[in-house]
């Protein structure tokens, strides 16, 4: 609640107007808002437009005109933003129209989409490079420093200090995947904050409003964790050294577990945005990896995926998201068969 500056009446935050005096409360705010929107959208900086837009949502009365209007120019930069455009490497925010219909036919284009995925991970050290100016923002937290030192602490005593290392900077890149997705929708997300044992977190003050939002926010973090052990494994290519094949093992394994469609995992996330074709393929491709590599793991996620494959999907599904969860599904598999013991 914030009082208005003329009667001190208190105004809720969606209200436009004071009860009391008719002023209007946040006019001045959703004019400072759109002003930095249209100045980040003419600058290319969508990812900038959008935060600001998300922030006027709250500040409009629901169902009003001008909230529509917004909306709409919110699920127009969501697309925009999640085909590439203007995806501008921004500071920190303070804190869609779905694909057309597709059935079993879109199944075979959708399996095509993962081998280009593949081929396009040759880019790794582009990507690497690109990417480590977003990688390092979340060291620049002090909460974050600390924990990944505690966590690098507690491991390091069970593991050794090589293998804890790995495993804390996969974590780390994993979790920072979901943060940079959130960032480019222009949802507030905090750096990660590491639990010893359990993994890391972040906090949201908002959660992604759409399942095809939702989907790409779930999925960032196991895609940005393969790249993670595709990493692991390329220093073990290189080296020989057998530590860097156990954290590539072991970060995809963790990856894959987060994929299971239950609770509040990865999997969960990208299962909203599938459709009942989509879910049933990506039900088969586990139920496939299981009985090519015999993981009781991916036994678990072949059960999950066909009880959840049961229940209601949505109208419109999202081919990206499925794509994803098939590449994610095929190589995190590959990587959980390398045959390379943990290390003492």
């Amino acid at each position: 609640m914030s009082a208005c500056p003329e009667c001190g009446t208190h105004v809720a935050p969606t209200l436009l107007q004071c009860p009391g005096c008719r002023r209007l409360v946040h006019a001045d705010e959703l004019k400072r808002l759109a002003a930095e929107a249209e100045a980040a959208a003419a600058r290319d900086e969508l990812t900038v437009a959008l935060a600001a837009w998300r922030q006027a949502q709250p500040l409009l009365p629901h169902g009003s005109r001008q909230a529509q209007a917004v909306a709409a120019r919110v699920e127009d930069l969501v697309r925009r933003v999640d085909a590439g455009e203007g995806v501008a490497p921004a500071a920190p925010p303070p804190e869609p129209a779905g694909p057309p219909r597709w059935g079993w036919g879109g199944v075979v284009g959708g399996v095509g989409g993962v081998a280009l995925l593949l081929w396009k991970f040759k880019a790794l050290p582009a990507f690497l490079l690109t990417k480590g100016k977003l990688l390092l923002a979340g060291l620049t937290q002090w909460t974050t420093l600390a924990s990944m030192l505690l966590a690098f602490g507690v491991y390091w005593t069970v593991f050794g200090w090589w293998f804890a290392a790995g495993l804390v900077l996969s974590i780390y890149v994993h979790e920072m995947g979901h943060v940079v997705a959130l960032r480019r929708l222009g949802l507030p997300a905090s750096a990660p904050m590491f639990i010893p044992g359990v993994g890391a977190v972040i906090r949201l003050r908002c959660y992604p409003p759409t399942p095809r939002e939702d989907a790409r926010v779930g999925l960032a973090g196991p895609m940005w964790g393969l790249g993670a052990a595709l990493a692991a494994l390329g220093l073990f290519l290189a080296t020989g050294e057998a530590a860097f094949a156990a954290i590539a093992r072991v970060g995809a394994w963790i990856n894959l577990f987060n994929l299971m469609p239950l609770w509040q995992l990865d999997g969960a996330r990208g299962w909203r945005a599938l459709g009942r074709a989509q879910r049933w393929t990506v039900t088969a491709a586990f139920w496939a990896a299981f009985l090519l590599l015999g993981d009781g793991l991916l036994l678990l996620l072949g059960l999950a995926a066909g009880v959840r494959a049961l229940g209601a999907a949505p109208a419109t599904p999202d081919r990206r998201a499925f794509v994803e969860f098939l590449l994610l599904v095929a190589a995190l598999t590959a990587l959980c068969a390398l045959p390379v013991p943990l290390p003492d």
